[in-house]
C-alpha cells in the first residue's frame, strides 16, 4: 500500500466492484477506449488486475480518497501483456472517476507510482501511452516530467490500424531523469 496526502493506493476489495462497475460504465470515462465494460466485464478486470498485482508485485492498485475512504479509480504501474513496439517495458496508467477529474488526483498519485517503480523496484525506466486525442492523460504524464517519444508512437495492436483510437503518443521517463528531477525538487 503507498499514501500520498490526499489518497491510498491499495490492493483490491470486494466492496470495490461496484464503483469499478460504474466508472468503466460511464462513457465519458471510458471515452478513449474501445467500449464501456458491462458488470461481468468489470468483475473480470478486477480480477486480473489484482492476480496482476499478487503474480508481479505491479499492477494497478485501487485509488481511494484517504478522508473519506471513497473509491477514485485506479493507478500504477504494470507489464503490459500484449505486443508493443518498445515492449518489454513498465507502463505507468490511470483511470478516474469523472467526480476525481481536475484536482491533480491523477498526478499525485502517479507520482507514488513513480516513486515505487523507481525509488522501491530500481526499474531503468517506465513509460505511458494513451490515444492521440485523449489530451488531459498527455498533460498528466508532462506534469509527471515524462517526455513525448514521437519515434515511438505506434498503431494500438488491440485495434485496427484504422479504429479511430489506434493511433498512440508514447512517453518516457527514465531513472536518471526522474532522480535529477527529485534532486531538483529538494534543493528549491
Amino acid at each position: 500500500m503507498m499514501e500520498t496526502p490526499r489518497l491510498r493506493l491499495r490492493p483490491w476489495r470486494a466492496s470495490d466492484a461496484e464503483p469499478l462497475a460504474a466508472m468503466v460504465a460511464d462513457p465519458e470515462v471510458m471515452q478513449y477506449f474501445p467500449a464501456t465494460l458491462s458488470r461481468p466485464e468489470s468483475d473480470a478486470l478486477l480480477a486480473r488486475l489484482q492476480r496482476r498485482i499478487d503474480e508481479t508485485g505491479l499492477g494497478f492498485w485501487a485509488a481511494e480518497r484517504r478522508d473519506t475512504g471513497a473509491f477514485i479509480g485506479f493507478v500504477g504501474l504494470n507489464f503490459p501483456d500484449y505486443p508493443l513496439p518498445f515492449a518489454p517495458c513498465v507502463e505507468i496508467g490511470w483511470r478516474l472517476v469523472r467526480a476525481a477529474w481536475g484536482q491533480g488526483l491523477a498526478s499525485e498519485a502517479a507520482r507514488a507510482a513513480l516513486h515505487h517503480g523507481f525509488g522501491v523496484r530500481q526499474l531503468p525506466e517506465i513509460v505511458s501511452f494513451t490515444s492521440q486525442h485523449n489530451l488531459r492523460s498527455q498533460a498528466v504524464m508532462q506534469r509527471l516530467g515524462m517526455r513525448r517519444d514521437p519515434f515511438g508512437d505506434f498503431l494500438h495492436p488491440k485495434l485496427a490500424s484504422d479504429h479511430w483510437l489506434a493511433p498512440h503518443v508514447l512517453y518516457r521517463l527514465t531513472a536518471k531523469e526522474w532522480r535529477a528531477a527529485q534532486q531538483n525538487r529538494s534543493e528549491v
